[in-house]
């Protein structure tokens, strides 16, 4: 299932937030520099669909804060 994630990075509260059936808005702490920020966003993510972060890819988006991520 293929998911498209609008990230704020350095977010005060962490958030996920689903919009509809696949689009999701994360708010992460991390910064956006040095793929900070696409990490805890992959964390968030497996804590809100309880998968491993493994299960979880990013296929674009990885500059932007428009993503879409892959989840097997």
């Amino acid at each position: 299932m293929k998911i498209q994630v609008v990230v704020k990075p350095n977010s005060r509260k962490e958030l996920v937030e689903k919009l509809d059936e696949s689009h999701f808005v994360v708010r992460a702490n991390a910064p956006a520099k040095e793929g900070k920020a696409n990490r805890r966003v992959i964390e968030l993510l497996s804590g809100y669909f309880n998968i491993s972060k493994s299960r979880i890819g990013l296929v674009s988006g990885s500059t932007s804060k428009e993503k879409i991520f892959d989840i097997t």
